[in-house]
């Protein structure tokens, strides 16, 4: 290797170096995290299963936000943290000048994310150079909920609690089409004691046992989604930047039992607690 190509070696480890520095004071700043995804962190709260074996194919550098051992090594950008991983580093970066052909990378495939499992070296490289797409051995593993490349660990948390909801209810297999998002934390535990509260009466009203597949899609069909789609019809969301359906029949469920303990009034309708929270909130 000439002496030339050496420098322009070192010099890029440098530059990859100086940026994950930057990255990471930009994260003391904004209080942003800039770590790579745990895989096991994503195994423990998601419950996943697999993974099964996909074949080599090509995957887009971005997707790639995660690290099955090495998440501490590299950050989100997939920009070498450590002084440790300068010899390899340099050694693919010259191996990408030169041409080489190297093997393809290992990932896990988790949603919309990809994993490192073997190759994290080659995976900064070709990010740093700017390539878009790499070839990958990827295997895949199924999940209940799709997590994207942008998943912070706030949203991993509420993924956790919506794992725990759809194994609870199974409203995923009952309701194929559902897609009920929140952000607000414990958000779907309050569903789960919503759906309860909704089977007890129920109950009482049809003067029978209800079996909780019952419970779940009559509470789904005439509450949920009756406040849904008044939500829809107001074009109300637009007024909440970053929130949800979901978010907004949690308050409006809120406002709907405040009116009940503190104002002694009867419970509203679904649809009707929701055009009044609307009201309430519109400016």
């Amino acid at each position: 290797m000439t002496n030339e190509l050496t420098s322009r070696v070192r010099a890029d480890y440098g530059r990859a170096r100086a940026k994950a520095f930057l990255n990471r004071v930009w994260s003391v700043l904004s209080g942003q995290p800039t770590n790579l995804l745990s895989y096991d962190d994503v195994k423990e709260k998601l419950h996943i299963g697999g993974p099964i074996y996909r074949g080599v194919k090509t995957v887009r550098v971005d997707q790639i936000a995660g690290s099955l051992n090495r998440y501490h090594a590299f950050d989100r950008a997939f920009l070498p943290t450590r002084d440790d991983t300068a010899s390899r580093w340099q050694w693919v970066n010259r191996a990408f000048y030169e041409e080489v052909s190297l093997p393809p990378v290992v990932l896990y495939k988790v949603g919309e994310v990809y994993f490192v499992v073997d190759g994290h070296h080659r995976v900064s490289v070709a990010r740093e150079q700017g390539q878009e797409y790499i070839d990958a051995e990827v295997r895949e593993c199924s999940t209940r909920v799709n997590i994207t490349p942008d998943l912070k660990p706030e949203d991993l948390e509420i993924l956790h609690e919506k794992v725990r909801f759809l194994e609870r209810t199974h409203l995923d297999d009952l309701r194929p089409k559902a897609r009920i998002r929140l952000t607000v934390p414990d958000g779907f535990d309050r569903m789960l004691e919503h759906i309860a509260v909704h089977r007890y009466f129920m109950g009482i009203d049809l003067q029978r046992d209800i079996p909780e597949d019952e419970a779940v899609t009559h509470w789904f069909d005439t509450v949920y989604l009756p406040i849904v789609k008044v939500i829809r019809s107001s074009k109300i969301l637009k007024e909440f930047p970053g929130k949800t359906e979901g978010d907004l029949y949690l308050w409006a469920l809120d406002h709907q039992h405040y009116l009940a303990e503190q104002e002694g009034q009867p419970l509203q309708p679904p649809e009707e607690a929701a055009q009044d929270f609307i009201e309430e909130v519109e400016p």
